[in-house]
């Protein structure tokens, strides 16, 4: 009988890209295997254009019980990527042989799954989630995400580029996060993007609707002028996904783009200040990384446009 297995893993953005190689694990280790994945819908565009898994749940967990997905069917084992509550009851509440969990289990998650101690060498929080996947027969010698674009993402990717007058090559910078701390300055963006330009490479900001990204999308637009191009919040996850894809470079924070990157095998440079790139870096790309615990103001644009011709070269 087909093997079936169920993953947990609803948010966020970052996240997500790092759990697939969990899917592609358990592909590796039962060839023929089922992969259900229950994910947020903001982030599910994400886990469909991932070739590892064979179906995508939305969900939503809330407090109210009425909200707790009701998984369909028996897996062999269901494995909660996440460690909090609204993962784990989904987990809690199918009908799995094992049950299984990320070790760092919150609000409660420990009473749904059995936590998985990762391995002695699994440094990276990718490789921690893998180990997961491992516990219940997967295998990995290297995580895989199988993440890539369709063609119609390609095309709306494009479309965003031509209207924008970008054509060739192209550089991804993304001076958004979700956290302050994690934030290199727009006007570092700026002088980066002018010297890039200055060598005929123009620069695409990325970004989400949110406030705070706009702001830095435009504060970094201004500062740099005809040097860059601002499609922040102009992207779905699909074109984000197709436009990184197509790029020579991205440069970001520890924010979802730049795992995103790492996941296409694109070059990323990594900007790090508030946490350790040596667990949340961008996969396999260490040594394209710069990390100044002193704060993110302090990389200098120098130091950044020699790491982005070392990793090029």
């Amino acid at each position: 009988m087909r093997a079936r297995f169920l993953i947990s893993r609803l948010s966020a953005l970052g996240d997500v890209v790092c759990s697939l190689p969990v899917a592609g694990a358990l592909k590796r280790g039962f060839p023929d295997c089922e992969v259900v994945w229950y994910a947020d819908p903001r982030f599910s565009a994400l886990v469909d254009r991932c070739a590892f898994v064979d179906k995508v749940v939305l969900a939503s967990p809330k407090v109210s019980p009425t909200t707790w997905p009701k998984p369909e069917g028996e897996f062999d084992a269901a494995l909660d990527v996440q460690g909090l509550f609204k993962s784990a009851i989904i987990v809690g509440r199918s009908r799995a042989k094992r049950k299984v969990g990320f070790h760092w289990q919150r609000e409660a998650a420990g009473l749904f799954s059995s936590p998985v101690t990762p391995d002695p060498t699994s440094a990276h929080v990718v490789d921690q989630y893998v180990d997961v996947a491992r516990a219940v027969g997967g295998v990995a010698a290297r995580a895989e995400f199988g993440l890539s674009a369709t063609q119609e993402d390609r095309q709306h990717a494009l479309s965003l580029l031509a209207e924008s007058g970008i054509e060739g090559d192209y550089a991804v910078l993304n001076p958004t996060s979700a956290h302050a701390a994690k934030r290199w300055p727009p006007s570092s963006f700026a002088e980066l993007a002018a010297k890039l330009h200055a060598e005929g490479l123009r620069c695409v900001v990325i970004g989400g609707k949110a406030p705070a990204d706009l702001e830095a999308a435009e504060a970094a637009v201004r500062a740099g002028g005809q040097a860059i191009v601002s499609l922040a919040g102009k992207t779905n996850l699909g074109a984000l996904v197709a436009l990184i894809e197509g790029c020579k470079f991205h440069v970001g924070g520890d924010t979802g783009s730049t795992h995103i990157a790492a996941a296409l095998n694109r070059p990323a440079i990594g900007l790090y200040s508030a946490t350790d790139p040596q667990r949340t870096c961008p996969y396999g790309q260490i040594g394209n990384c710069l990390y100044e615990p002193t704060g993110m103001a302090q990389i200098s644009v120098e130091a950044v446009r020699e790491r982005i011709t070392r990793a090029l070269r």
